[in-house]
């Protein structure tokens, strides 16, 4: 149990690293991974298929995502749609246009292909024990993209990005267009999801057009609970590194729910439940947390 739950959740994490760049450095509600996570399942599925080498198809995956997120951002800046309504447009047409890409299928299966995972489970046999393969593969993932993600928020561009989703007005102010910073960013974000989504469909062996149902959920439950491991940081290493480690848990609570649900007469239908209980619970206790902070430093003060 413990190895499905460190894989998975840095399996995802890599889509919550996404979501964090929409919700927290872009303060942008993005709905559109829930179209472009099944999307990268279904690119890297149908490369697979056809017979591209499977790294090559991850970055296809990647580039699928960052269109989609393009898309959304053009919807937003030309169109003067809201943001939440231009992330519902693009997940809606995501739908068809998966569908199509897996040939009109809603499932398409990968067990018996050439894959990333399977490569690299054959070289690392016998070096690394079996249950122990996949979680150091996705970990060294995982790590590498925070990393690339860390530098590139240390570049002008990245720290121009974090700084327009704090104050919009000074950043036009400063002569520079933040329709352009909301297109990299919703672009990089949804290529993220949807690396996630290829690795994802890889590791469960088949891709699904209903794969990214509700997934918008669980990366924001994910990035509320990596926020709750921090009392206030402004660090983006500190804050990538609480988004994974908080994938992490979210995924713990999952499996709880699912394996032991049962006792209080749960079913997984009921998943949904949960995960929308424990972001109010999350947010009731930040907001808590939050009054405590002030009352103490109220009371410092005086």
């Amino acid at each position: 149990m413990i190895e499905g739950i460190l894989v998975e959740g840095l399996i995802y994490g890599i889509m919550v690293l996404g979501v964090f760049i929409t919700f927290r450095v872009l303060d942008f509600p993005d709905l559109t991974v829930d179209g472009s996570f099944p999307l990268g399942s279904a690119l890297m599925v149908q490369g697979i298929l056809l017979g591209m080498n499977s790294w090559l198809a991850l970055l296809l995956a990647f580039i699928g995502g960052v269109i989609a997120g393009v898309i959304t951002a053009l919807i937003h800046n030309h169109l003067k749609v809201p943001n939440l309504l231009a992330g519902i447009l693009t997940m809606t047409m995501l739908y068809s246009i998966n569908i199509r890409i897996l040939g009109n299928r809603a499932n398409v299966p990968v067990l018996d292909q050439d894959t990333i995972l399977s490569s690299v489970s054959s070289r690392l046999s016998g070096i690394v024990p079996d249950e122990y393969i996949m979680i150091l593969f996705f970990l060294i993932m995982a790590l590498v993209i925070k990393l690339l993600l860390d530098l590139f928020f240390r570049t002008d561009l990245g720290m121009t990005i974090g700084a327009m989703g704090n104050n919009e007005q000074m950043i036009i102010s400063q002569g520079i267009n933040p329709k352009t910073l909301k297109t990299i960013g919703l672009g990089l974000s949804n290529g993220l999801v949807a690396v996630s989504g290829a690795f994802a469909a890889q590791y469960l062996g088949f891709a699904d057009v209903g794969l990214g149902q509700g997934i918008i959920i669980t990366g924001l439950a994910s990035v509320m609970i990596g926020e709750f491991l921090v009392m206030k940081s402004n660090r983006i290493g500190v804050l990538t590194l609480c988004a994974l480690v908080g994938s992490i848990l979210f995924q713990a609570v999952m499996y709880l729910g699912r394996y032991y649900g049962y006792v209080i007469d749960m079913t997984p239908n009921d998943l949904n439940l949960i995960k929308g209980l424990l972001i109010i619970i999350l947010l009731i206790l930040t907001q808590s947390r939050k009054l405590n902070i002030a009352a103490l430093k109220a009371m410092v003060q005086k």
